[in-house]
């Protein structure tokens, strides 16, 4: 792209390599556009040989995109043309992505003095109080708020509570109004008050002891309901290339494209740090106390060894990992094993 005169020498290596070999025509592939592609074409067009040139630019497309629902939108994406392994590798990284890397919001606990258990029952509310519980957790909200935020119910009764009777924060958005969460049976008020959260992955609630008559609610905050991931290839040989085809479903706080553009940016993100080839200090706390050790980015023992050596440095073992010895598969999984 940035680098003309090295993409002019390889092509004029490429082509050395097929005049030598005696061949009267060769298919060079060119990856990306800029001008390192023009340079590399000028180099080729000068030697008598018949070449065919190709450009292998991976690109993505959605090729469907449809709401199957209030609470669920479908997607499907291509990804082409892809080496082989690499369809494979991009799809197990991306699906759990989806499940760990992308925020969503809920609502996290309830609140009211007219509950004295989780499992009581109100006089004049259809539903126990388990069953509200799990209404609530139903909830699908959108929004780009961090932290915890207070959002509340209050409704007289008789009639139904549905989501759209929660009064929120002004920039968290019910996706369905729809929603059920009570039936109230008589004139009654029906007053909660709600703790919503934007974070990602799920939480369990933890049993306590309800001193403040508040309840925790299971949370899933994972956007994305489903996803699949499948590969098609296609060529001869060493030619043969991959397409990637990606089926995600979410429960439209956001869409596909935007589930696939966020896991996307988060596994950019885990990888950066690997850019930098800086020495950096990594602590990290154990129970007997603070431990400071090298963390490298590029590097492999035997040069960390001998650096060592030439510095008459005492090496401590206890602070390199058996994943920097360069050992055989076998000996490092019986370590590994063998704790």
């Amino acid at each position: 792209r940035g680098m003309p005169f090295a993409a002019k020498t390889a092509a004029r290596n490429a082509i050395r390599t097929v005049v030598d070999q005696g061949m009267q025509r060769a298919e060079v592939m060119i990856k990306g556009p800029g001008l390192g592609r023009d340079a590399a074409l000028r180099a080729i067009r000068r030697k008598k040989v018949t070449v065919s040139t190709s450009t292998r630019t991976v690109q993505w497309k959605c090729v469907e995109s449809r709401a199957d629902g209030k609470r669920l939108y479908y997607g499907r994406f291509i990804l082409s043309p892809l080496m082989k392994g690499q369809a494979d590798t991009i799809g197990i990284a991306i699906r759990r992505a989806f499940l760990g890397e992308i925020e969503g919001t809920c609502i996290t606990r309830a609140k009211s003095d007219k509950i004295p258990h989780e499992y009581s029952t109100i006089v004049g509310i259809q539903e126990s109080v388990h069953e509200i519980l799990m209404n609530l957790k139903e909830i699908v909200l959108r929004s780009n708020l961090y932290g915890t935020h207070d959002a509340s119910i209050c409704v007289k009764g008789p009639g139904y509570v549905t989501a759209q009777d929660i009064i929120l924060p002004p920039s968290v958005k019910i996706i369905d109004n729809t929603q059920h969460i009570a039936s109230l049976t008589e004139p009654i008020d029906f007053c909660i008050e709600l703790q919503i959260e934007r974070n990602r992955g799920y939480r369990i609630k933890t049993p306590n002891n309800f001193q403040d008559l508040s309840y925790p609610i299971d949370t899933v905050f994972i956007p994305v309901r489903n996803s699949n991931h499948s590969i098609h290839s296609y060529g001869n040989g060493n030619e043969k290339q991959e397409i990637l085809f990606l089926e995600i479903w979410t429960n439209v706080s956001l869409t596909p494209k935007e589930a696939l553009q966020e896991a996307s940016r988060s596994l950019v993100d885990l990888f950066i740090p690997f850019l930098h080839v800086k020495e950096k200090n990594l602590h990290l706390e154990n129970n007997q106390g603070r431990v400071t050790l090298p963390l490298l980015t590029f590097f492999t023992f035997h040069d960390r060894l001998t650096k060592l050596r030439k510095n008459k440095k005492e090496i401590a073992l206890k602070s390199i990992f058996i994943d920097q010895l360069e050992f055989t598969p076998r000996i490092y999984n019986c370590l590994k094993r063998s704790n």
